[in-house]
């Protein structure tokens, strides 16, 4: 006989595997499965030393390294070449016959490595402004400005921008003006078809140079082709006067080193930051700006909030989710 008793089996059905306990008839066994008793057909059973070959062939033992491996970090290779760049993004529409361009997203990309200020305005052919911003991008972002009617793109409206480096007080201020003709807007956007690319960009600047002192009293010799000369300076601390976007009260870009500082300390220091730079934004009346102060344990963005309910100047202000710092920022808008 096939089976003897005592022998190991399975079912064929459910796979659950027993013993045979006694013979019943030739096509017949008695066998025990979890316990249970009950008669099976030969043909229902089968032995499991099959199944057991096979799970030690694909069964695989994996040992946990004690640490996982680091994947190499990779530098991010920029889509374009070094500089800074307006681009503009055809949004198309489905037509009868093809697809055609509703509106164009402006976008300010920064493919240096050292965050910039910008100011840009846009006008319409009649000089009217369709929108104005102004703040800082860190090196390598894109910053999306605006959107604009394709039929107000085609009538040749006027794009202004200025850039100045953050990291360095002595380069030149860069500035100028995108103007695109409507037949030049045509061709960007059949180019854009035929590659089967997304956007077409106008560089502004590959980079700041240093400025002399002839250069002060001088047009600059890094602004783009049509671009306005910058105004004279008196001295080079002109840049005490720019607008502050942003102030990021971690610790560590607040003091050389924490060694010797308790919390207290480093509140003290941070909170004296923020006094300073609320000083400098009021004094020059700017609009709105953004403090850094991180998630943690929230101890620090209490207090930087403390601060902002107890300063007249401030109108509002909000700590919601932004794109840049998540939710470790708080946005600022100023009265006068």
């Amino acid at each position: 006989m096939k089976f003897s008793i005592g022998d190991k089996i399975i079912l064929k059905r459910t796979g659950e595997e027993g013993a045979v306990i006694s013979y019943i008839n030739k096509e017949m066994v008695e066998v025990v499965v979890n316990g249970t008793h009950f008669p099976v057909y030969l043909d229902e059973i089968d032995h499991p030393y099959l199944k057991w070959f096979t799970e030690k062939k694909t069964k695989t033992v994996r040992s946990v390294p004690e640490q996982l491996p680091v994947e190499k970090e990779k530098l991010r290779k920029p889509k374009l070449a070094k500089g800074v760049y307006l681009s503009f993004l055809p949004v198309y529409k489905a037509d009868v016959f093809e697809d055609v361009v509703e509106t164009v997203k402006v976008y300010l990309l920064n493919e240096l490595p050292q965050a910039v200020y910008f100011k840009y305005i846009a006008n319409n052919n009649q000089q009217q402004q369709i929108f104005k911003h102004e703040g800082k991008l860190h090196g390598f972002g894109h910053l999306y400005l605006h959107s604009i009617s394709f039929e107000e793109m085609s009538m040749q409206p006027r794009f202004h921008w200025e850039l100045t480096d953050s990291d360095n007080t002595l380069n030149d201020v860069c500035e100028g003006i995108v103007k695109i003709r409507p037949q030049k807007l045509f061709e960007h956007i059949s180019e854009l078809q035929l590659k089967n690319e997304p956007m077409f960009s106008y560089l502004l600047t590959d980079g700041f140079t240093i400025k002399t002192e002839k250069d002060i009293f001088d047009t600059p010799k890094h602004v783009a082709k049509h671009n306005k000369p910058t105004k004279p300076q008196q001295s080079q601390d002109w840049r005490a006067k720019l607008p502050r976007y942003e102030i990021d009260l971690h610790i560590e870009q607040l003091v050389p080193s924490i060694q010797g500082l308790s919390n207290a300390d480093m509140l003290r220091i941070q909170l004296q930051a923020l006094e300073e730079h609320l000083q400098h934004v009021i004094s020059i009346r700017q609009e709105r700006t953004v403090i850094i102060h991180g998630l943690g344990k929230g101890v620090l963005r209490d207090e930087v909030h403390k601060v902002l309910k107890q300063t007249p100047e401030v109108y509002i202000y909000t700590n919601e989710w932004n794109g840049n710092y998540g939710f470790g920022a708080t946005e600022v808008w100023f009265r006068y």
